[in-house]
C-alpha cells in the first residue's frame, strides 16, 4: 500500500519536479558543444589531483578557521607543481558556508592565491554524497587507525538530502559562492554534486535512505538550475560513476541527467585500462571535453602507467584520487572497513607522497613528470 501511494505523494510534494523521473530534461542555459570545445582549447592538459592538505581529514577540517592550513597547502602544491599539474579538484561543504560565509570566501580566495602562484587552476566540488551522511562543524574526530576515509562527511547531511522540502535550504550557499567566483579565472569549473546516487555500500549504507537515486535526481535539477542563473564563466559538470553509458537509453536516470546537463563531461573509472577505453569511447558521442576526475586505484589496475598516457594520447582531463599520504588514510584500500589493518600496505591503494614530500614510487613521479613534460612541450 505504502509502495503504492508513495509515488503520487511525491509528484504532490513535489509538482514540477516530479516528470524528473525519465532523467530526460536538458536545463536551459548549457553552453553550446562549440563554447565547451574551445574552453578546452585556452587551456592546458588538465591533470592533476583529488587535492586535501595532509593535516586534514575532510572538507570542513581544510576549510574551517580553526585549522585551515595554509603552511601545508602551500608546501604540498608545491610538490604539485613539481609534478607539472596545471589543475586540482577540491571539495566544499555547505556548512561552512553557513557557519561563516565571509571567512569561508576569504580562504577560498586565499587558498585560490596560492594555487596560482604554483600555475594551478581548480576545480571546485560544491556538495558529495560520499561517505558520512551526519557532518558536523567544530572540531573533527581524530582518524580511525588504517581506515580508508574514516572522517570524509557528506554535504548535504542526511537530514537535508532525504528530505526533498529542505533542498532549498541549499540555493543560497551554491549560488552565493557561484556570484563570488562567476568570471574568476583561476577556477577551471565547478563539480556541482559527487557521485550523488552513492549508497555508500562498504561504509555507511545501513543510514542511507533506500530512495537515494530518486532523491539525488531531485536535488541534482535544483543544484544545476540553481547555477544556471547564476552563470559562471566557468563550465559546469557532474560525473557518474557506475552503470552503463553505451546509449541514453540504457543510461540510469540520474547518469543521464548529469550527462545531459553538464556543459563538459566528467566521470569516475577505477578500473583497469581496458575498462578505462570503453568509458571514454562511450563518452565520444556527447562531443564535449572529457575529464576524468577520479581514477588510480593500484590493487585495481587502475594505475598512471598507463592510465595516465592513454588519457594524455586522447587529450581527456585526469584527476587521480589522493596526493599525500595524511588524516585521510587513503593509501589503505575500500575494504579497511570491513578488514582488519594493523600495518600500512605493501600496495598503497591511492596517494603519491608520503609527508615528507618523498615519493611512494619514484618511477611514478618521474612517468607523471615526463607526460606533463611533454604536455608543456610547443606542439608542431
Amino acid at each position: 500500500m505504502v509502495r503504492q501511494t508513495l509515488p503520487l505523494l511525491v509528484m504532490v510534494l513535489l509538482g514540477p519536479l516530479a516528470p524528473l523521473a525519465t532523467g530526460q530534461e536538458q536545463l536551459a542555459g548549457r553552453w553550446p558543444e562549440e563554447r565547451a570545445r574551445a574552453w578546452q582549447r585556452d587551456r592546458p592538459w588538465l591533470v592533476g589531483c583529488n587535492f586535501i592538505p595532509s593535516s586534514a581529514i575532510n572538507q570542513l577540517e581544510m576549510w574551517q578557521a580553526d585549522t585551515f592550513d595554509q603552511k601545508t597547502i602551500d608546501r604540498e602544491l608545491g610538490w604539485a607543481q613539481d609534478l607539472g599539474f596545471t589543475s586540482v579538484r577540491v571539495f566544499l561543504h555547505d556548512l561552512l558556508w553557513k557557519q561563516d560565509k565571509d571567512g569561508f570566501l576569504k580562504r577560498m580566495e586565499q587558498f585560490l592565491d596560492t594555487a596560482e602562484r604554483h600555475k594551478i587552476g581548480v576545480l571546485f566540488v560544491l556538495l558529495d554524497s560520499v561517505w558520512d551522511p551526519h557532518p558536523k562543524l567544530g572540531p573533527q574526530r581524530a582518524p580511525k587507525p588504517h581506515v580508508h576515509n574514516s572522517g570524509w562527511v557528506q554535504s548535504p547531511g542526511a537530514d537535508i538530502f532525504k528530505d526533498p522540502k529542505r533542498h532549498d535550504e541549499l540555493k543560497g550557499y551554491v549560488q552565493g559562492v557561484l556570484r563570488h567566483f562567476k568570471n574568476d579565472q583561476r577556477i577551471h569549473g565547478w563539480d556541482l554534486i559527487n557521485e550523488p546516487d552513492n549508497t555508500n555500500g562498504n561504509s555507511y549504507g545501513k543510514l542511507e535512505p533506500p530512495d537515494k537515486p530518486k532523491l539525488a535526481l531531485l536535488l541534482l535539477r535544483k543544484v544545476f538550475a540553481w547555477a544556471r542563473e547564476v552563470n559562471p564563466d566557468q563550465p559546469l559538470t557532474s560525473a557518474p560513476w557506475h552503470g552503463d553509458w553505451t546509449s541514453l537509453e540504457k543510461m540510469a536516470p540520474v547518469n543521464r541527467f548529469m550527462f545531459e546537463n553538464s556543459d563538459v563531461i566528467s566521470f569516475h573509472e577505477y578500473g583497469d585500462l581496458k575498462a578505462l577505453q570503453r568509458r571514454i569511447g562511450a563518452l565520444r558521442k556527447f562531443q564535449r571535453p572529457i575529464l576524468c576526475t577520479e581514477y588510480m586505484a593500484r590493487p585495481n589496475r587502475s594505475t598512471f602507467d598507463p592510465h595516465l598516457g592513454h588519457m594524455q594520447q586522447e587529450k581527456v582531463g585526469a584527476y587521480n584520487w589522493g596526493f599525500v599520504a595524511g588524516k585521510t588514510q587513503t593509501q589503505y584500500p575500500w575494504d579497511s572497513w570491513q578488514k582488519r589493518y594493523d600495518a600500512e600496505p605493501a600496495l598503497w591503494f591511492h596517494e603519491i607522497f608520503r609527508q615528507d614530500g618523498s615519493p611512494y614510487r619514484v618511477e611514478e613521479v618521474n612517468y607523471i613528470k615526463r607526460l606533463t613534460a611533454k604536455a608543456r612541450a610547443p606542439q608542431p
